[in-house]
């Protein structure tokens, strides 16, 4: 037996494959430089710069609400309330619920500004992000516009 043939007591320490740990090092190297650039973008337009959060595979983008919000619903009507659900926002109790959240809100502008937060937005699987329209569907969309007022118009009219 040689030398290097022979077991020695440092035989179970891992070994190490410099070229991945070269990649990882060049790929983090990478992000801290566009992260930077970033910040030196947003400090010159006089911003703030915030690192965003990865968006997860499986959420949409944000969309417009498809029904109006009706917050005075709720007016005039009486709710029975545990006990103990006045305290603090988590769970239900006396004033607007998020579902999705579980928080109860004392008065209608927190619960609007509530479903517009990113908290409820990635509660309820969508990116935050908006997608930007093309042309062509800011024309079909004024085109619907004109013919709802037109029928609207007509109909108020017989």
């Amino acid at each position: 037996m040689s030398k290097s043939e022979r077991p020695s007591d440092t035989s179970f320490r891992k070994t190490w494959d410099r070229t991945e740990y070269a990649l990882k090092a060049a790929e983090r190297e990478s992000h801290a430089k566009e992260e930077s650039k970033a910040r030196f973008e947003a400090k010159a337009q006089g911003k703030k710069y915030y690192p965003r959060a990865s968006t997860p595979p499986d959420a949409k983008e944000t969309a417009s609400r498809a029904a109006r919000l009706d917050v005075s619903a709720n007016v005039g009507k009486t709710t029975l309330v545990p006990a103990g659900a006045s305290t603090g926002k988590r769970g239900r109790g006396a004033g607007f619920y998020c579902q999705d959240c579980d928080l109860t809100f004392k008065d209608n502008l927190q619960f609007v500004d509530h479903l517009n937060s990113k908290q409820h937005l990635s509660n309820t699987g969508q990116s935050g992000e908006v997608k930007r329209a093309t042309v062509e569907e800011v024309r079909e969309r004024l085109e619907w516009l004109v013919r709802r007022k037109r029928e609207e118009a007509e109909a108020v009219e017989k």
